[in-house]
């Protein structure tokens, strides 16, 4: 795989000091300024990964800009663990790393990430459509009848693997492991604040959209169920 490593300093900071399991992976790797200009020179990348270990204003506008450009390859940052809370999906990115991740998780994440971008690639579309609900993999872009929904990461993810299964019933475990990773220690209670916050974005008209399965999960009811879903809640209920 050939990985282009953007960096603010690129004569500074070898690809291993950006992310030091690189050093003991096979992969091909080159350094560059954190600018569109670095992917016109050189091979074409299969991944590019963005330094956002110090500057994280810088390393964001950089993603945006690779984003407004047209970036048809995945596009991972490497950041502390102190900035990840400034990671939003307006970053435009496919997934982030830790500067501090091991070789076996590095090497799985680009693994995971080349193969979900071939097959994207290979559809018509990435566009995920349910309903008045678009959601675009792609620009980290999500609206509801045309109106942008604003989401963080993690709303923007756990609403889009919804949306990929819709229907299908997910406990909160398999949530938290799809959405959160495997590396992810918080409880159930996370996945109920961001669906709880996924809903009042949605708006009253479409916050059932998300469904209870009482004592089990969450899923996406398709649109055309949404009243039959209201009804089944509320006979649930009595009957609870």
């Amino acid at each position: 795989m050939e990985i282009l490593v953007l960096t603010a300093e690129p004569g500074a900071e070898p690809a291993g000091r950006v992310l030091p399991a690189l050093d003991l992976l096979t992969h091909s790797v080159r350094v560059a300024d954190q600018d569109v200009a670095a992917l016109a020179s050189g091979p074409d990348p299969d991944l590019v990964l963005v330094d956002a270990r110090q500057s994280l204003a810088e390393a964001r506008d950089a993603c945006r800009v690779l984003r407004t450009t047209g970036l048809r390859v995945p596009l991972l940052a490497v950041v502390q663990e102190a900035g990840l809370v400034a990671v939003s999906a307006d970053w435009g990115l496919d997934d982030v790393v830790l500067a501090t991740a091991g070789p076996a998780e590095v090497e799985a994440r680009l693994r995971l990430l080349a193969t979900r971008r071939t097959g994207m690639a290979g559809g018509a579309s990435g566009t995920l459509v349910s309903g008045e609900l678009s959601i675009d993999p792609e620009t980290y872009a999500a609206k509801l009848k045309g109106r942008p929904l604003d989401l963080t990461f993690k709303e923007f993810e756990l609403l889009k693997f919804l949306a990929q299964h819709p229907g299908r019933v997910f406990t909160r475990d398999q949530l938290l492991r799809e959405v959160w990773g495997y590396d992810y220690f918080g409880g159930h209670r996370t996945v109920d604040v961001h669906v709880r916050r996924l809903r009042a974005k949605l708006g009253s008209e479409y916050e059932s959209m998300i469904g209870t399965v009482r004592q089990v999960g969450y899923k996406l009811v398709l649109p055309r169920r949404a009243e039959a879903q209201e009804l089944v809640d509320d006979l649930e209920t009595l009957l609870a």
